[in-house]
């Protein structure tokens, strides 16, 4: 399958799939169309504000977006190799249309961004989530990250996670998957 290439998948009960999805890189230009729906996407968090413009001027070659056939977006991943840590790649935030989840877009974008992990030889991706984000860490689970311990980890909201991480009062839960 080409990498641009619409994905086809399905989802059985609602008989929906991705096909008509077409994915690319984003580029800077798709930084205010992006932005208006995040918040609104994410259930109304504020979270357009931890996606500055410069990921999309900076973070394009390791980061996707997925649109619809009459280009609205539907999705994207914006995501990067670590520069300190040469068997990492990291995921700095993953977003899909309400409307077109429970199809596997997600887990589109995530193995788009995996296949550009492998080739730059990583053979881990990490994601953050707040621990009580009970879909996110579903979701990331069912495509195969396991959710961290070890020191400085205590179990918040029922899951394993480091109090204080971000900005030195917000909780995350820190994903690992092994590629």
């Amino acid at each position: 399958m080409a990498q641009g290439a619409p994905r086809p998948a399905a989802d059985a009960r609602a008989g929906r799939t991705l096909e008509g999805i077409a994915f690319r890189r984003p580029t800077e230009d798709d930084y205010v169309p992006i932005v208006r729906v995040v918040d609104d996407w994410w259930g109304g968090r504020n979270l357009a504000q931890l996606l500055p413009r410069l990921w999309l001027q900076h973070f394009t070659g390791t980061s996707w977006l997925a649109e619809t056939e009459d280009r609205r977006i539907a999705g994207f991943l914006v995501g990067f190799l670590s520069p300190d840590h040469d068997d990492t790649a990291y995921c700095h935030m993953l977003a899909t249309d309400p409307n077109l989840r429970r199809v596997g877009l997600g887990a589109a974008l995530y193995e788009r961004f995996f296949a550009d992990a492998r080739a730059a030889g990583r053979t881990r991706v990490t994601a953050v989530t707040w621990p009580g984000n009970r879909v996110s860490l579903a979701f990331h689970r069912a495509i195969g990250f396991e959710i961290a311990r070890g020191p400085g980890t205590q179990n918040l909201y029922g899951t394993p996670s480091r109090a204080g991480y971000d900005f030195d009062r917000e909780d995350r839960a820190i994903m690992v998957r092994r590629i």
